[in-house]
């Protein structure tokens, strides 16, 4: 089941939910709004299979990053996110994607146990400006069934941009190739 709004605020109220900063008046019906934050990178395919992607970040110029069309950016959430308790499952907002920004394309679910700032995937489908800061997503909250085994993966370990592993993994290898 997921959690209402009301649900949500309780929760974080009584520690089952971390959102830090939480802000009530980012509270939906059945999830809550998070926000952009600061640390913005361009992932570019590094040409090598076996070194993944590099990546450059963006530097915000009159406190906003201009995401160019068809380029995959790597950004983070603000808050630091996540439940021992409850699954939570990131998405973007509608009103960012009829602006032609796709947000978290890949990889919407959390795992429990997992609290941190919540690496994002962008893909402008036109040149856009985004702020760190402004509301770019929302955040529901699950109910687990069965028993619960907390998350120890290496992605929710961090506050920043995590780039793939995929690179480093036998059973997970994926060959980066360049266009043409």
């Amino acid at each position: 089941m997921i959690l209402t709004g009301n649900a949500i605020t309780e929760a974080v109220d009584r520690g089952d939910i971390v959102i830090d900063p939480f802000l009530s008046s980012h509270v939906n019906p059945n999830s809550y709004n998070y926000r952009l934050g600061p640390d913005i990178h361009c992932v570019q395919a590094s040409g090598d299979p076996h070194s993944g992607v590099l990546q450059s970040r963006l530097e915000p110029v009159g406190g906003r990053c201009l995401l160019r069309k068809g380029q995959l950016y790597l950004g983070h959430t603000l808050e630091r996110i996540g439940s021992n308790r409850y699954v939570t499952s990131l998405i973007g907002r509608s009103s960012i994607g009829r602006l032609g920004l796709f947000v978290q394309l890949s990889a919407d679910l959390g795992h429990c146990g997992a609290v941190h700032r919540w690496t994002l995937e962008l893909l402008p489908t036109i040149d856009i400006y985004v702020y760190p800061g402004q509301i770019i997503g929302q955040v529901s909250f699950w109910s687990a069934m069965g028993d619960v085994l907390a998350y120890q993966g290496w992605y929710g370990r961090h506050d920043r941009p995590m780039p793939s592993k995929l690179h480093t993994s036998i059973e997970g290898h994926a060959e980066i190739r360049e266009p043409g």
